[in-house]
Formats: C-alpha cells, structure tokens, sequence
C-alpha cells in the first residue's frame, strides 16, 4: 500500500492512495504518525489501510497538497555509498579514498525533525548560504519499538520506505565541520519526504540476494538528469541500519533512517570533487530538484529565495578567570 498525507480545503487528512491516483482516507485520522504508534507494525498499518476501500473515496492526488507523509520522531541520516563518500572528500578536502574507519560501522548523524517538507514544497536557501546542494537518498520508516536489534529481527520494525532529500548548504557545513562535530545549520533547515509511504512489502520484489533492494534512482536538475545510480550499491542493507541504530538504545514508530546519498551524481558535491570544478553550479533560487525512486515515487521542490541571518557577535576571548 501507498500511504499520503495531504491538506485539502483547509483540511488535513491521511489516506491510502489507489493505483489510479485516488485519495482514499482514513476514517479519523490525521496523523500517519500517531498512526504507525497505534498499529504496533506493518500487519496492523495494512489492516488500517484495508478499512479505507469502504469509504467514500476521496480527490485525486492532483487535486491536494500533498504533505511530508509523516512528521517523524526523529531522523538519522546514514553515510552508506562509498562513491558519495570518495567525490564528497576530494570536494571538501582533497582527501583520496574512503576511511577505512568508515567500513567499521553504519555511521549516522542526527538531523532536524521540524525542519521536513513535503515532496512539491519550495525550499527557502538556508540563511548565509551561498553554495546549496540536494542530496538523492531513501528513507525506512519504524513501525514497532525496538533495542540491541539484530538485521533479522530488524526487519520487522521496517513498516515502509519514503523518498528522502537532505538539503545541504556546503560552505555553512565545510566552515562548521572544522570544529571537529558534525554538520550543524548546513544541514539544520530542510529535508523534503514523499511523496508516499509505501509499505515493505511493496518493495520486496526487488529485493536481491545479498538482501539489498535494487531500486533505480535518479536525479534532475530543471529537468536535465545529473545523478543515476541503484540503491542496492548501499554498502550495509536498511536492516543493519536499524541494527545498528536500536544498540543501546530504542528505535520507535516513525523513526527515520535516511540511506545516504547515492553515487554518480546523487549530490553536486560529489561532482565537483571528481570534476574539480563546481559544475553543475550550486543551487539557486528558480532550479527545481526531482528526484525518483522506483518503485516509491518522485519529489520535485523548487528553490525560492531565503531569509538574511540575525547577526551574531563572534565568540568571545574570556579570561579564564577562576573563583
């Protein structure tokens, strides 16, 4: 099933979307997530679904604003191609390869959950960026709670896959990172979801034998392609992820776990390092990004003028004086 969350006439609603495009919603409810927490995983969430073929349908999908379809717990973003990893390093720093630290464990930062848009929203640039970049991934959804998972068990939390956009400001993020944490505002103020959830078993068809979905994915930039890749080049499967991220810890319904961006131009960043020169240009207001996901969907946001930053003085020199 294909879950949307979306406003009609003042109204927000969620509803399971048929194949021709016709909104079909959810008797009371207005929230995929507090639904996904109700449902206690993807067998309760398809029971759900299935209620929705007896009601009225609804618009068709062409007919509303699609909303993110979840407004998610939290959100993790993984580091899972090494073709990203190679172009982004040489982009940044110069640097060759990939850590051989990075092949130890499925790395991840914390990202913005209030910062999430929905699959046609335009995304303002980030206040004092000049160098603005997308990023193509795809997202797992949590459907059941869990701890000190193992890849096996972890397959059963997965109640359904989004696509994912990680909006990145490169030199507010290059200038951060020197500090030695991870990205802060260059990562702080969008990340586009859409245009559906579609359930697990959805996609199963395509999974291969290594247990990698093998989903074609690709990029456009004002309608000219720039990136093009498979997601199953993912050096860990979506189920370690979720192993990785439950140990010593929980992962709850509507969690999201970002893949990381793919290669061969699933960012600009990437390009410009194995280019050596900022081509295609960073974004500017007027471009439009779409990206598609076999199987999942395609999100399309436009780029719009931003906001100036509130000046800030720079830190302060103290005395180190002690009591």
């Amino acid at each position: 099933m294909r879950f949307a969350a979306y406003e009609h006439h003042h109204r927000r609603r969620v509803a399971v979307v048929d194949d021709d495009g016709t909104l079909l919603p959810l008797p009371e409810v207005t929230s995929l997530t507090a639904l996904l927490s109700d449902c206690g995983g993807l067998p309760g969430l398809l029971t759900a679904g299935a209620a929705a073929q007896d009601a009225a349908p609804g618009p068709h999908v062409s007919e509303v604003r699609l909303l993110p379809p979840l407004q998610p717990v939290s959100v993790r973003d993984f580091v899972t191609f090494e073709e990203h990893v190679e172009g982004v390093r040489r982009s940044v720093s110069g640097a060759v390869g990939v850590p051989e630290q990075w092949y130890a464990a499925p790395t991840f930062y914390f990202t913005n959950p209030h910062a999430i848009h929905g699959p046609h929203d335009d995304i303002p640039v980030p206040p004092g960026s000049r160098v603005l970049d997308f990023e193509l991934e795809v997202a797992a959804v949590i459907g059941r709670e869990g701890r000190d998972l193992s890849p096996e068990r972890a397959r059963d939390h997965i109640v359904g896959y989004t696509v994912f956009n990680d909006w990145s400001a490169r030199d507010l993020q290059s200038a951060e990172m020197t500090v030695g944490l991870g990205p802060c505002k260059g990562k702080d103020t969008a990340t586009t979801l859409g245009p559906y959830l579609v359930t697990a078993d959805e996609l199963e068809p395509y999974r291969d034998a290594d247990g990698f979905l093998r989903l074609a994915v690709t990029a456009a930039i004002n309608g000219e392609v720039v990136g093009r890749d498979y997601l199953s080049n993912m050096s860990w499967t979506f189920e370690e992820m979720v192993a990785y991220a439950s140990r010593g810890t929980r992962v709850v319904p509507g969690d999201v776990l970002g893949s990381g961006t793919c290669g061969n131009g699933g960012c600009l960043a990437e390009l410009w390092g194995l280019r050596g020169e900022r081509t295609p240009p960073p974004l500017k207001p007027g471009d439009t990004v779409t990206l598609t996901v076999e199987g999942v969907g395609t999100v399309s946001n436009t780029v719009v003028p931003g906001t100036d930053p509130v000046p800030l003085p720079p830190g302060r020199r103290r005395s180190r004086e002690r009591p």
